[in-house]
């Protein structure tokens, strides 16, 4: 299994696997997940790293149909700035490969926000840490094992 079904297991929290097959040709891998399993875009969300000020980096959880307004992850990471990581920076950091990178189990454990909204489910999805694995949990589990901060993160909010 993946490190981050490893960390879901080892906390005993209640999650579900969802499993697809992955197409390397869609443009989306959260649109994806969300098309093949049948599940509203807005419970399926997608873990992003952005490089805050200079020196750190910060993962943000957001609905794969939002986009990440990077003021307001600034601000909740109460820094001046942020910018979208390189991709390599984001594979060497997480330990996950792009469109696989899950908010849990990452090779370093960076500063990390969920959407406020998704407090609205009982339920989300994230990355289970490969492309066509899903994890399914409360956003409180995820607060929890990811020792997140809840904050609007959206440009739509």
């Amino acid at each position: 299994m993946t490190p981050a079904v490893n960390a879901a297991k080892k906390a005993r929290i209640a999650y579900t696997l969802h499993a697809y097959t992955h197409d390397p040709a869609a443009p989306s891998y959260g649109t994806e997940a969300s098309e093949k399993l049948g599940i509203d875009a807005a419970r399926v969300f997608k873990t992003l790293v952005a490089q805050i000020d200079t020196h750190r980096f910060a993962v943000a959880v957001i609905p794969v149909c939002s986009m990440l307004s990077l003021k307001r992850l600034a601000a909740a990471a109460n820094a001046k700035k942020a910018r979208m990581a390189d991709g390599p920076d984001v594979e060497r950091i997480s330990g996950y490969v792009l469109g696989g990178v899950s908010p849990l189990g990452q090779k370093k454990r960076l500063d990390t926000f969920i959407d406020a909204g998704a407090r609205e489910f009982p339920t989300i999805f994230v990355s289970a840490g490969r492309r066509g694995l899903e994890l399914e949990l409360s956003p409180d589990d995820l607060q929890t094992l990811s020792s997140a901060v809840f904050a609007p993160l959206t440009q739509t909010q």
